[in-house]
């Protein structure tokens, strides 16, 4: 039966589920409505629908969000607007009757976890979180390991992950470098880190203390490394040969969608990475304690040379090992400049010291390392998007991993990225209950700060 949607937010991350929709999962979903400020990317999801062979959905402002779900009839909504928007949008779909599928992060404050909190309690209604790293076939074969007791209990976790200098740059371009929008990459990107940490230990985070800070990006930083004037932004002519310099005008899509509708609201998606205005960190470490005992060190690097995450598990019958390399370089074409492809996991750099892979070991007490096969599907993340679009647009099949998550889950990774947040300001640990979200409170505490 078809179910019909609406997408609210039509940059980039919506093409993912626009593809989807009139795609693989055109006969389970219909897509009907566009939610957005931006007439210029409506032009764009339009001609994107055109292409792929569907109907020109109807377009909203965000102030008639209920008045376009009410008049399309709609069941569900995808909303893929920025990180700051989440809250409100996902409790204003609820309570006007529609389902919800949400980009991580759920939302980027306490306040904001309270009001969806509030919104599923009025309603029955659970948004579904897009966590598609749980879906990732290398995440999930490290999860198998853990929850199958091949480690026996784990006693610690580090997590160290490395953002290179093309994907992990970017953040410092768009809306996300003013974390009033996003967060600050503790809760933007690292929401992903996070609830991966508590997927697989399959426990509740309970303090964490941090430290962090913009080491590398920024005017000041810029200024103390002497690199001298830059344009505030990449797109300029003559063109730039700076590799941190992004000139939309060279890749069509971002083109269309930013460049061509810049005249819109002004927004600009090729910033200057080391301009002023920047208030994320682009360094974070963070100490975290969990219920059942288990602790997680954890890094994240946002100027690495290469792109990947290295896991270890410590158990009290071994320990289980997962390194991958997603982008060994970041090697700059002959005019000297990068082409911006977050999503790419593979490049020429084969028979250097680093190659594109993924390697996962277990190694148990008194007995020799074993390499774990993983089976990788096509697709992004190893197959992993195809397997989470399923789950979103079929309704979720037996799953023992529990990959599908809801808003607790989005609400506990969330709950690691504002204590980080808290702690890297106060320079003191943070307790989770102390950030007063109800639905994470221990059983038999009250919560410090809860209304």
């Amino acid at each position: 039966m078809l179910r019909r949607y609406g997408v609210v937010g039509t940059g980039a991350r919506a093409q993912m589920y626009i593809r989807a929709m009139l795609g693989e999962h055109a006969d389970v979903a219909d897509l009907v409505a566009w939610c957005e400020p931006n007439p210029g990317r409506m032009d764009h999801a339009d001609r994107l629908v055109a292409e792929l062979g569907g109907f020109t959905p109807s377009r909203h402002a965000p102030a008639d969000l209920e008045r376009m779900i009410e008049a399309e009839a709609l069941d569900s909504v995808v909303i893929t607007g920025p990180d700051h928007s989440h809250a409100d949008a996902v409790a204003r779909a609820l309570r006007a009757g529609a389902d919800v599928v949400v980009e991580k992060p759920l939302t980027t404050t306490a306040d904001g976890c309270r009001e969806i909190a509030e919104a599923v309690a009025e309603t029955g209604r659970t948004p579904v979180l897009t966590f598609n790293y749980r879906y990732s076939p290398r995440n999930s074969a490290l999860k198998r390991i853990i929850a199958d007791g091949r480690v026996g209990a784990v006693t610690s976790v580090h997590f160290e992950w490395a953002l290179d200098t093309m994907h992990g740059a970017d953040y410092f371009r768009r809306w996300h470098r003013d974390k009033t929008n996003s967060g600050g990459l503790a809760i933007h990107k690292a929401s992903h880190h996070f609830d991966l940490l508590n997927w697989w230990l399959g426990d509740t985070p309970d303090r964490v203390f941090a430290d962090g800070g913009l080491r590398f990006y920024g005017a000041e930083n810029a200024r103390a490394r002497g690199l001298g004037a830059r344009p505030e932004r990449g797109t300029v002519d003559p063109p730039s040969t700076d590799p941190f310099a992004l000139d939309l005008r060279r890749d069509p899509m971002l083109r269309s969608l930013y460049h061509d509708a810049e005249c819109y609201d002004g927004y600009r998606r090729d910033q200057d990475v080391f301009g002023s205005g920047i208030t994320i960190e682009d360094n974070i470490s963070a100490l975290i304690g969990y219920r059942g005992g288990a602790t997680v060190t954890y890094s994240l690097n946002a100027h690495s040379p290469w792109e990947g995450y290295r896991v270890t598990v410590n158990g009290t019958r071994g320990r289980a090992e997962l390194e991958v390399v997603e982008r060994a370089a970041v090697l700059p074409g002959p005019d000297g400049r990068i082409v911006l492809d977050a999503g790419a996991e593979h490049d020429d750099t084969t028979g250097t010291a680093r190659a594109p892979g993924t390697r996962l070991l277990l190694q148990r007490h008194w007995e020799h390392a074993e390499e774990v096969p993983i089976e990788m599907g096509a697709g992004s993340h190893g197959g992993g998007d195809a397997l989470l679009l399923d789950d979103v647009f079929r309704g979720a099949a037996p799953d023992p991993l529990g990959r599908r998550s809801g808003h607790r889950d989005g609400m506990a990774s969330v709950a690691v990225g504002l204590a980080v947040n808290r702690s890297m300001e106060t320079g003191a640990a943070v307790r989770v209950d102390e950030l007063g979200l109800p639905e994470l409170a221990p059983a038999g505490r009250s919560h410090v700060g809860a209304e």
